[in-house]
């Protein structure tokens, strides 16, 4: 993939998935000197480890990104909590995992008892969104590694999540068959992913704007990431018979590709885009195909289920987020992601292209 802008903004997409490839290709040969726990191979949103008969532990870390800087520049830290949060668990019950707990590690550049009181203020309130508990954590005061926008109040925000499956009910994907549909989950915005890119397209943080509702930009962009836990943990309980799950993130529609499945997926009831997407397009120059690799664009999380079990999927979500919906299908064009309305398509190592080229 070849995000021009977000590399321009420094964030080179494609020389880190090749740095990452070489992490990973380490780490895998790790021999902690018996039978390896890992059930899911690298790629996963979590990883499960077999702890007991029967019995999973999934494993997840995330943070919120250059997200920290919009709050370190308006003063507000209420919401940075939330998207920690709301990064780790989502990504856990992609296995269809329950999360229980998550720590946090928060570093700072100088321990300002205020901004960390906002900062747990949001911590506790996507705890609650999630129903998990957060039974410890760590604070480092790093004055010569971090560096605030502006000085003092530089901070980073990581957590690792812990949730419990059974072993035989672990969604990979592997299920997922041509005529399945994909059913969509809103987003409140950009989430934790492409502010980078967003906030060279949009750097007057101040300013207002007609087209966001009179709100000023850094409000609308300090937006925090939808928890869909508990309408995810639902579904899995419920009758439908949940093939697939994916946490819309950077690379967009293409994560359903990390789904183990020969498939392809087709878009083309696509959620509504919202505003902030089209002026971050149009304040940096960003081209469509870039755009829909780098955000969620309106989506920000799907389920994959059989066609026969669509409607009562989308009532049960939609209960929990409105505007869930049906936004395409799933084809046998293995490893192809086609974005109809927006005329593009594309594969894990290609990104998306026009697809009349």
């Amino acid at each position: 993939m070849a995000d021009r802008a977000y590399a321009e903004a420094g964030v080179d997409t494609s020389r880190a998935d090749t740095a990452v490839a070489g992490l990973v290709s380490v780490l895998r040969t790790i021999d902690p000197g018996r039978e390896s726990r890992a059930v899911l191979g690298s790629g996963h949103y979590a990883n499960v480890l077999r702890v007991a008969e029967g019995l999973g532990i999934a494993l997840s870390t995330d943070g919120v990104g250059s997200k920290v800087i919009i709050a370190e520049e308006l003063g507000k830290f209420d919401t940075v909590g939330i998207d920690c949060i709301a990064m780790n668990v989502n990504d856990v019950i992609c296995v269809g995992a329950e999360p229980f707990a998550m720590l946090d590690y928060i570093a700072v550049e100088g321990a300002d008892p205020e901004q960390l009181r906002q900062i747990a203020v949001g911590l506790k309130e996507g705890a609650e969104q999630a129903g998990i508990e957060i039974p410890g954590g760590e604070l480092a005061q790093l004055p010569e590694l971090i560096r605030g926008h502006p000085s003092p109040y530089g901070f980073d925000l990581v957590g690792a999540c812990f949730g419990t499956v059974a072993l035989d009910s672990i969604v990979t994907g592997a299920t997922i068959q041509p005529g399945d549909v994909i059913v969509g989950l809103p987003s409140s915005g950009v989430h934790s992913n492409g502010y980078t890119l967003a906030r060279r397209a949009l750097p007057d943080l101040r300013e207002t704007m007609d087209e966001l509702g009179g709100r000023r930009v850094g409000d609308v962009l300090l937006e925090p990431t939808v928890i869909y836990v508990r309408a995810v943990l639902d579904l899995l309980r419920s009758a439908v018979d949940v093939r697939g799950l994916a946490h819309i993130t950077s690379g967009g529609m293409l994560n359903l590709l990390r789904l183990e499945a020969d498939v392809g997926y087709r878009i083309d009831s696509p959620l509504p885009v919202l505003p902030i997407f089209d002026l971050i397009a149009e304040g940096a120059g960003v081209p469509p195909e870039e755009m829909w690799e780098v955000f969620n664009m309106g989506c920000g999380f799907c389920c994959v289920v059989p066609a026969s079990d669509a409607e009562a999927a989308v009532e049960l979500l939609g209960g929990h987020h409105r505007g869930a919906a049906v936004v395409g299908s799933v084809t046998d064009q293995a490893g192809v992601v086609e974005l109809l309305g927006v005329g593009l398509a594309g594969g894990a190592d290609t990104g998306f292209k026009s697809a009349a080229t």
